[in-house]
């Protein structure tokens, strides 16, 4: 049976919506949060970094819509269209076979951000952010990937629009991972593996370490650099600062509309972080209704166990201060929880969230203790993934199973105590392009 966008059979609820109801407005968190957001600092001065100074790396739209205070941000067609080509809006797919592998009582439910042309919820943020320097006359796009999928969506985006895109991606994922960045060049793009001796600052890196695996940091810091060097170049950031939460938030705005529409309240909202984007994405939307007391969703955001930049803090190998968002020091500082600028974390398969900081917004959220955080090591992680694929039939981006890992635990706990919670996470990616790792992890 379909009713307005609700597919229902015995063991099916899928939740579409029509392209009419692709949300028309970004919701911005910075009017809601508990209390202002420490201003971004210059790298050298130390003093707020002025409008015109956040423009030496980012277009004018851009520096707008990350110093905001309105609550709601218009999408411009030309953004809305592209999002609409490239799949969006998302379903929402009940987990049925899965709490049957489980015998749960819970209502487990997962919004799927793994149906666009790059696989993941990265091009929700890419095509804003290549539009909007587009539309100021900037040429050539500079950027960091970890595990690829953010590199193939700003390669992808930067296509659209016509412009050249430079990627650095961590050494480790760029050895690990070949298909992402076959992708990345299939659209048009230079992939380089990072630290590389193509900067001045990568070729320090491989002097310090000839076999250096990289980092989300580094890769960073040689974007950038390319970019402070080039005319008519601009540097393009996958997480962390505002506007890329902001261009995120179609996803929770979605997410709502469609668990209106089958009457269902979650309990508890589910995402993996490494900078923080998917998860404030989908669930900011839902944080601002908390904040002003129409629910009591607890926020769960899931980090690998070996990089625990909110987790870490009860243990003190985290610290929520001023840092650099790269190594090299070339950023503004932004007061997050960061493991420190020249953390290079372990060489997990989940390279996506191989990141030393967390976005400012979650980490202040964290800090007012409006969110929760777990983590989760690497075996438990693709154990989970593998009970989802043989499950629900899809193969889940390594990230994207931290956040599996945990609404399995919590299913299992509801389990336990009777419980018939709701249970909502972002499968924010698959893993066709990530199937070396799976054969690394089980011997395949």
């Amino acid at each position: 049976m379909i009713v307005e966008g609700v597919l229902m059979a015995e063991n099916i609820i899928k939740v579409t919506l029509d392209v009419d109801e692709l949300p028309k407005t970004w919701y911005n968190i910075l009017p809601d949060l508990p209390e202002p957001l420490p201003a971004a600092l210059h790298p050298a001065t130390k003093e707020p970094l002025r409008p015109e100074e956040w423009e030496a790396l980012f277009p004018k739209g851009l520096v707008r819509q990350e110093l905001s205070e309105e609550t709601d941000i218009r999408i411009p067609d030309e953004v809305r269209e592209a999002l609409i080509r490239i799949g969006r809006p998302t379903p929402l797919y009940r987990a049925k076979r899965l709490e049957d592998a489980l015998k749960t009582p819970a209502r487990i439910y997962y919004k799927r951000e793994d149906v666009s042309p790059a696989g993941s919820h990265k091009p929700n943020t890419a095509i804003a952010q290549a539009y909007f320097n587009y539309s100021e006359g900037i040429e050539h796009l500079t950027t960091e990937t970890g595990a690829g999928q953010w590199g193939s969506a700003l390669s992808a985006a930067a296509s659209y629009f016509g412009m050249k895109c430079t990627v650095f991606m961590v050494r480790s994922s760029y050895d690990s991972k070949p298909y992402r960045k076959y992708v990345m060049k299939l659209f048009g793009a230079d992939v380089i593996p990072s630290p590389s001796d193509t900067t001045e600052y990568g070729r320090c890196m491989l002097k310090k370490d000839p076999g250096c695996s990289g980092s989300l940091g580094i890769a960073i810091s040689e974007a950038i650099e390319i970019a402070m060097k080039s005319e008519r170049t601009k540097y393009s950031l996958g997480s962390v600062l505002n506007h890329v939460m902001l261009h995120q938030t179609v996803i929770g705005l979605e997410t709502k509309k469609q668990l209106e529409k089958i009457g269902e309240k979650p309990d508890k909202l589910i995402a993996c972080v490494g900078g923080g984007s998917n998860f404030a994405g989908f669930t900011f939307p839902f944080i601002r209704d908390k904040m002003k007391g129409k629910n009591d969703i607890r926020f769960i955001a899931v980090e690998p166990k070996s990089v625990p930049s909110l987790t870490g803090v009860a243990e003190g190998t985290s610290r929520y201060e001023y840092d650099f968002g790269d190594t090299a020091g070339m950023t503004p500082l932004l007061k997050m929880h960061t493991l420190g600028h020249d953390f290079i974390p372990e060489t997990i398969h989940a390279g996506g969230l191989r990141y030393h900081g967390m976005a400012p917004t979650v980490s202040l959220l964290y800090d007012h203790g409006i969110i929760d955080a777990e983590a989760i090591g690497q075996e438990d992680t693709f154990t989970a993934s593998r009970l989802f694929t043989r499950t629900e039939g899809i193969i889940p981006a390594p990230e994207s199973s931290h956040a599996i890992a945990s609404a399995i635990s919590h299913a299992l706990e509801c389990k336990k105590t009777g419980d018939p919670g709701v249970i909502v996470f972002n499968l924010s990616g698959h893993g066709l392009l990530d199937l070396q790792n799976y054969a690394n992890i089980f011997s395949l």
